[in-house]
């Protein structure tokens, strides 16, 4: 399961190891495509952790990562940003991505 973050835990919850979070909102349909993408990652990929926040419910962490457009995915390694990929994205592309961090 994909954990659902808070700006009160989201530093915590993202400080070390490999994590991806998804930025996203009820109301948006790229949103509602990407999430089970990232869900069916999250069953393979063990050596990543993976966690999606509600940007209307938590304004201040995706300003404070200069997040405009949704859905938004943050890659953070060990608590530093290191890849934003906006858009929705498939599968192979996120794993793409994701395997430069953990390898």
């Amino acid at each position: 399961m994909v954990k659902v973050v808070t700006d009160n835990d989201f530093a915590a919850e993202t400080d070390t190891g490999v994590v991806l979070t998804d930025f996203w909102a009820t109301w948006c349909g790229p949103c509602r495509m990407q999430s089970p993408v990232v869900e069916k990652l999250e069953e393979t990929m063990k050596d990543v952790k993976f966690t999606k926040m509600d940007v209307d419910a938590n304004p201040d962490t995706p300003r404070d990562f200069g997040i405009q457009a949704i859905p938004t995915l943050l890659v953070k390694k060990d608590g530093k940003p290191v890849e934003q990929i906006v858009g929705y994205h498939t599968k192979d592309q996120l794993e793409e991505i994701l395997n430069k961090y953990t390898a």
